[in-house]
């Protein structure tokens, strides 16, 4: 097995150096992997220790940060090593200002392994939720390096279950303590034979719950939606997209903000098609407002762009800042592999609207079981939802209480972990 597991990591960079020539994430990824070990020698003294944080992407970074930030503020003397699996993580990330350096994770060969864990001299290793690399992990065990996983999630269909599992169980087996999200892990980890787990929950709802407290302002919002009512419809993709123009043709009196998970050319047309004439990309309004001379009629950003229904945000990192200007939230990716962060909307209070595919994520169910959120499948049923909710204002209070009593994973974590 050890064998086909080498063999398919090998693949695997085969095919997305052969993706590179055409795609640009692969490109991000193969081009951010050369010389990779030049980079990481280059900037960490490997005489000193470190505390190694991996993720996947950006999601599993902000999952994580919370417990960055606050080894931080308690000892200001650790040093910080991340690495990212995926371009959306390390490109938005890769100046990170709490870290001694941000790279991209090698492959999981059994020398990558062995030069890298050499390179970062970790005290510690610190992965998020998920990731499991064979041959890190292996040489993590090899050297007594302890090695966390926090806010783990498992699921019963997942191969560490499966009778013909044995092999990654054994990479399940080189993690020194498990900080799981819900019972059902704990449960479905202690059937394997691991009782070395914690139900600490989630750290998202800490990383929220302090973006909602002090959110960073953007007057430009504030100025697009004027007097008018928002929807913030996050991390779509265009199956969310072709839905939501139907619902802004209903509700013509609503801004649409719509900050779509791919931001290339392509897509941005696409989304500007869909919703006619009646959108603005934040680049444009942006411009347009920095070029705005006041007449004495008193021109202001909110009658220049009174026309404009819809703004498309054309950047990366707004969206956690965005959810403060709208009454009610769209989420992403539901149409596709599974949807993205409801949470951060929800600590503002915003009830959530999202398509069928939620069913891995425990904070989905709660929300729908509460009343605060609802799943659709078609525009019929994403027009009832949105009628819905917007007549509900009882719904903010709960939302927001519902994050704020989920909150204490990263302290929990924090007071297992031995410095």
């Amino acid at each position: 097995m050890l064998l086909l597991y080498t063999l398919g990591i090998r693949i695997y960079g085969l095919i997305i150096w052969i993706f590179s020539f055409f795609n640009e994430k692969a490109q991000l990824f193969t081009n951010g992997r050369k010389n990779i070990f030049e980079q990481i020698e280059s900037k960490i003294n490997p005489t000193e220790k470190h505390i190694w944080f991996h993720f996947a992407s950006l999601g599993e970074f902000e999952q994580g940060r919370t417990v960055i930030e606050k080894i931080k503020a308690i000892h200001l003397n650790k040093k910080i090593v991340i690495t990212f699996f995926s371009p959306s993580g390390y490109e938005i990330r890769k100046s990170y200002a709490l870290a001694e350096g941000v790279f991209y994770l090698p492959l999981d060969t059994k020398r990558n392994a062995k030069r890298f864990v050499k390179a970062i001299n970790p005290e510690m290793a610190i992965f998020t939720k998920y990731e499991f690399w064979y041959f890190y992990f292996d040489e993590l065990r090899k050297q007594n390096i302890p090695l966390y996983i926090i806010s783990g999630i498992f699921r019963e269909k997942q191969i560490f279950f499966k009778w013909y599992g044995s092999f990654y169980r054994r990479i399940l087996n080189c993690v020194t303590y498990f900080f799981v999200q819900n019972e059902e892990s704990e449960k479905l980890l202690n059937s394997i034979g691991l009782n070395n787990v914690a139900v600490s929950g989630d750290t998202r709802f800490d990383r929220v719950c302090e973006n909602a407290q002090e959110p960073k302002q953007i007057p430009l919002i504030e100025d697009f939606i004027g007097n008018s009512t928002a929807i913030v419809c996050g991390s779509t993709w265009p199956d969310d997209e072709k839905l939501l123009a139907k619902l802004a043709q209903q509700n013509p009196d609503w801004k649409f903000i719509i900050a779509p998970h791919e931001i290339d050319e392509n897509h941005l047309e696409s989304i500007e098609n869909l919703f006619s004439g009646s959108c603005i990309r934040f680049s444009k309004l942006k411009s347009q407002i920095s070029n705005l001379i006041p007449t004495a009629h008193g021109t202001s950003p909110s009658t220049l762009n009174s026309q404009s229904s819809t703004l498309i945000i054309d950047n990366i990192g707004m969206l956690s800042s965005l959810y403060q200007y709208g009454k009610i939230a769209y989420i992403g990716g539901g149409f596709g592999a599974g949807i993205h962060n409801t949470l951060e909307a929800v600590a503002f209070g915003l009830p959530i609207i999202f398509g069928p595919k939620y069913d891995k994520f425990q904070e989905a169910k709660d929300l729908i079981s509460i009343g605060v959120a609802k799943s659709i499948t078609t525009d019929a049923e994403l027009i009832s939802a949105f009628d819905g909710f917007k007549e509900n204002d009882l719904l903010s209070t709960k939302a927001s209480e519902y994050v704020k009593n989920k909150k204490g994973a990263t302290e929990m974590i924090l007071d297992k972990i031995s410095f």
